[in-house]
């Protein structure tokens, strides 16, 4: 059945439906996929959607559309790679022509090993009366993909380094500090090796998110879901709630509406912190955590998360 009978629309309907239903096309890749943030920014461009592999550990970023491959989105896929440095890219289409698949192939021949891309044909299938089905069928990926899987973790081990090992080296005892003091914010499996660890709400558009930005430590509440207006109309509540947060908070908070972007966030930060400062890992965990556990509980206090519809 045609796709836009079940999906009007690619950044209304269908990213959103991704968002909610990661695990479809997770089974299609053979990744445990958990799926982040919509219209991630990358630069002055938004990117559809970013998440994890959580059996790998390893980013995941994801750019689709409803029609036939186009070199436009060739271009932008590429842009967001290296906007990014995602480990997985993947690109979703109704149909893949022959030399848009043999650009995705080139590239996996082409690439150090840990960067993987996919081509992933969607279509929609309708039994009787029953509610349309998603078919995804993967059309491009590495060479010997499965094993590729199998031995990710041993990859991994020798392949990074940098500020790639340092960061998966800090997320690994900032996700055992969470283990330790009992808190359920992430079902991650593996650390990252990226700037960024993000914490699903509960909330299809928002994640609790913390991260090294820019010499600065950042603790905060991501609005990315991919209507623009949701996000706006979330946003203004919790500005709506400004004094009530931040008194339960203890300190000020950073309203950010991201001008010339889809996405909003309330945020704290931490000056002077870079990953290079092995000294002061501990301390930028006890911030990371005790900023997230008093953001939350504000939040908490104010109604909690702010779901109404646009």
């Amino acid at each position: 059945m045609p796709l836009r009978e079940v999906w009007t629309h690619e950044a209304l309907d269908f990213t959103p439906w991704l968002l909610a239903n990661p695990e479809v096309l997770g089974d299609a890749l053979d990744m445990e996929l958990e799926i982040s943030t919509a219209e991630h920014p990358v630069g002055d461009f938004s990117l559809d959607l970013i998440g994890t592999d959580l059996r790998t550990g390893r980013s995941v970023i994801i750019e689709n559309q409803l029609e036939a491959t186009d070199h436009s989105h060739l271009g932008q896929l590429l842009t967001y790679a290296g906007g990014t440095d995602a480990a997985n890219i993947v690109w979703i289409a109704k149909s893949f022509r022959e030399e848009h698949r043999a650009a995705l192939d080139w590239l996996n021949t082409r690439t150090d090993p840990e960067t993987c891309f996919f081509g992933v044909e969607v279509s929609a299938v309708r039994i009787g009366d029953s509610r349309p089905a998603p078919m995804l069928r993967v059309v491009a990926q590495p060479n010997d993909w499965g094993k590729t899987v199998r031995s990710v973790t041993q990859a991994r081990e020798s392949g990074i380094s940098g500020r790639g090992l340092l960061y998966r080296q800090f997320w690994e005892r900032y996700m055992t500090a969470l283990k330790v003091l009992g808190l359920t914010w992430s079902r991650a499996q593996k650390a990252p090796r990226d700037n960024w660890f993000n914490m699903p709400t509960g909330v299809s558009g928002m994640i609790f998110g913390v991260s090294f930005a820019r010499g600065r430590l950042r603790s905060e509440l991501y609005l990315g879901h991919p209507d623009a207006e949701m996000n706006a109309s979330r946003y203004q509540q919790l500005l709506d709630k400004r004094g009530v947060l931040e008194s339960t908070y203890g300190d000020t908070l950073s309203f950010e509406p991201l001008e010339g972007k889809l996405s909003c966030r309330v945020a704290d930060y931490r000056k002077d912190s870079s990953i290079e400062n092995e000294a002061g890992w501990e301390g930028f965990i006890e911030w990371f955590i005790d900023s997230q556990r008093r953001l939350r509980e504000a939040i908490h206090a104010c109604g909690g998360l702010p779901v109404a519809e646009a």
